[in-house]
């Protein structure tokens, strides 16, 4: 029996309509779970109450963490041979984050940058692929770290905090030779990459700071945090639209356990995940005009 090969883009087309659908599914049941625990016209409220000047810097904080990964992923991309303008680089980044978030059913940011980079530039799609997955896990283990330490602080050693953070520090080198046996071109960029890591997430904390205050919270800033950087692990896991849902429950469950008040927590949650759509929204105007042709120009 022999497979018919024309049938390979449909069945892929297919598949990802499939997955658009579950993700969609997953985010509706997850936010009607929500609906069932907390009332969203108290949400509402909350945000009706909020301060604009403080949800402004929250966009212009998480803007600018999405900048410095920007600048991580181009240090990825020169050691491939890559050689685009900073400024470029942006504007592809910005462009995969809009390809992200509003097209989950097309073709990924992620893909969309190994596909024009590797055709553009001659390179191999292994090497840029290994560039792109390289990067999220550089920011995945930068955002492990900060978890594991805001962890320690809010449960003061209970918890298993103490083998936790352990657990997360010795990710560094066990990753890092990890790289160098696998991705030997990769292993010069290994540390500065791990610490824009850490500064886009500590960033994005700051983002989370400025959307508490501006809900007027004014106290519990650690456990608050806690739960968006638990939530921010479990968002990269793609089984809802943009982490929609996924986060809310965590925080959700978080305020629970430690006693925050739950309609604030989604509040602030799901202020976030608005933050997010307003600066990927950047990436519009690059859906128009491929940033590398500027290059080329």
């Amino acid at each position: 029996m022999t497979t018919d090969l024309s049938d390979i883009p449909v069945k892929k087309a297919n598949l990802k309509w499939v997955k658009t659908i579950l993700k969609i599914g997953v985010t509706l049941l997850c936010l009607w779970y929500i609906s069932t625990k907390i009332n969203f016209i108290e949400i509402v409220s909350i945000w009706s109450k909020s301060n604009l000047m403080w949800v402004l810097l929250a966009v212009l904080s998480f803007s600018f963490s999405k900048l410095l990964a920007a600048f991580r992923l181009n240090i990825y991309f020169r050691s491939i041979s890559i050689a685009i303008s900073e400024w470029i680089n942006i504007k592809l980044y910005w462009l995969g984050m809009f390809y992200n978030l509003f097209l989950p059913g097309s073709i990924g940011g992620d893909a969309y940058k190994v596909i024009k980079l590797s055709k553009d530039f001659n390179v191999a799609y292994k090497k840029t692929t290994s560039a792109v997955l390289l990067d999220r896990f550089s920011g995945l283990f930068a955002l492990v770290l900060l978890t594991a330490f805001l962890w320690f602080l809010v449960f003061d050693g209970k918890y298993y905090s103490i083998f936790i953070l352990i657990g997360a520090l010795l990710i560094i080198p066990i990753s890092y030779f990890a790289v160098r046996m696998l991705f030997p071109y990769f292993s010069n960029c290994f540390f500065p990459t791990y610490l824009w890591g850490i500064l886009v997430q500590i960033f994005q904390m700051v983002t989370m700071f400025c959307i508490l205050q501006a809900l007027y919270v004014t106290a519990n800033y650690p456990e608050y945090l806690l739960l968006f950087m638990i939530s921010s692990v479990v968002a990269v896991i793609p089984f809802t639209i943009g982490g929609l849902g996924g986060r809310e429950l965590v925080f959700l469950w978080g305020a629970q356990f430690l006693h925050l008040d739950m309609p604030t927590a989604v509040a602030a949650s799901v202020l976030f995940y608005f933050t997010t759509v307003i600066s990927s929204s950047f990436g519009i105007p690059m859906v128009f005009r491929n940033p590398l042709k500027e290059e080329k120009n």
